[in-house]
Order: structure tokens, then sequence, then C-alpha cells
């Protein structure tokens, strides 16, 4: 079948009128750039274009509820953006979205709510931020102006200091709070000394969180 004639029957398959799912299908195919490929056949369409007939045919009934497993195979940056624009729009209209992926970067993109399964078993799940926020390690990114001798000064007993960088292209201090300390005590103990550009609280991305409960767990 021709690609046209193909993502047709579906819709139709899925309770669209021939009128309706054809007005549809115009949108999406103009939306996703495939136009040309209408009268193609379906053996012809590389994987990235498969995908996008495939995503197409999905949601072209509106479904309220949608799975989808590695939606963003085969595809480059650019299909890949607009992929997930539209998938955040649908979410956006209320459609509940599962999504299944190995891709830490699309999770934190697209995904209020996560559940990491290894080895068949649930190790971890809540809300996204959440779980990044549990396991942060209370390390800061600070960028200042002045000279800062953290061996003789107050920060070395203190604060685990992870690195301190001073040169002509600006100075950054990467610094840990142990126990007992909080942000604003580190910022009270620093702007005596130099000035604060910059103060950033670094939070762990997805990806580190699942190699961290991953190797927890094995």
């Amino acid at each position: 079948m021709k690609v046209g004639e193909q993502a047709l029957y579906l819709g139709q398959l899925k309770g669209l009128s021939r009128r309706d799912a054809m007005k549809e299908l115009k949108i999406w195919f103009e939306k996703l750039e495939i136009t040309a490929w209408w009268d193609k056949k379906v053996m012809e369409l590389s994987k990235g274009m498969q995908q996008k007939v495939q995503f197409i045919c999905t949601v072209l009934h509106k479904p309220r509820l949608l799975i989808f497993d590695e939606p963003f195979s085969g595809f480059d940056p650019i299909n890949a953006d607009i992929i997930t624009r539209e998938i955040l729009q649908m979410k956006k209209e209320g459609t509940t979205i599962i999504f299944s992926t190995h891709n830490m970067e699309s999770v934190e993109k697209l995904c209020d709510h996560i559940a990491l399964i290894d080895k068949s078993k649930k190790i971890l799940d809540g809300p996204t931020q959440q779980i990044r926020e549990k396991y942060k390690s209370n390390i800061y990114n600070i960028a200042y102006r002045g000279e800062l001798d953290v061996q003789g000064h107050v920060l070395a007993g203190k604060y685990n200091i992870l690195s301190n960088e001073q040169n002509e292209n600006g100075n950054t201090l990467s610094i840990q709070y142990l126990d007992g300390s909080n942000s604003r005590e580190l910022i009270k103990d620093l702007i005596d000394h130099v000035e604060i550009v910059s103060f950033n609280e670094v939070i762990p991305s997805m990806n580190e969180v699942f190699i961290k409960v991953v190797k927890q767990n094995s």
C-alpha cells in the first residue's frame, strides 16, 4: 500500500470518517513535512520516515491515552524536537501519556512522574523533580570576583572544596557543604571576601540518578 492509503485506512479503523481522517492527515503530513511521501510505497520509507508515519497513525484519532515505546528511535535531533513539542502539546491538552525509554534526557523533558525498572523490578518511582532533589549532594557552582585562598579560609574546615579555578576568564568554585551547613551560611562565609557573580545548586540529571540507583541495587 501507499503511505497515504495506509494512514487513511488506519484512521478509519480507529473510528474516524474518511473525510475527518483525510483532514487530520493533511494537517499532520504538512506539520511533519512528509506531504511528498503520500504516494510513496511504505517499503520505500527510511526508518525515520516510518517513525513519523507511525506517530501520525497513533495520534490521528486524538486518543485519551497514548503509550510510546522509544518514539525517538531513528530521528535526527530536529525531528526529535518536533515530535517532543507535539507530545508536550498533547499532554497540555489532557492526554495521558505512558512513555518507555532508556534516554534519560527525554525523561527530564517529558515526564512528570517516573518509574525506574531494573531487571524486571521497580526500584524507584515518584515525581521526576522530587527524585532529582532527593539525590542531590549539596554541591554548588559559584562564579566570583576577587581572590579566594580556600586553604587559609574558613571554607576549608566547613566544606568540601571540589575545585577552585582562578584565571583571566573568571573565577569559579565548586563546593559541597557538609552536615550542619546550608546554602545561606555558605553565602555568608563567602560574601565578606569575594563578590559573588552567580550561585547555582547542582541538581543531578536523571541520567546520573539512573546510574546511581541501578548501582546501589546491583
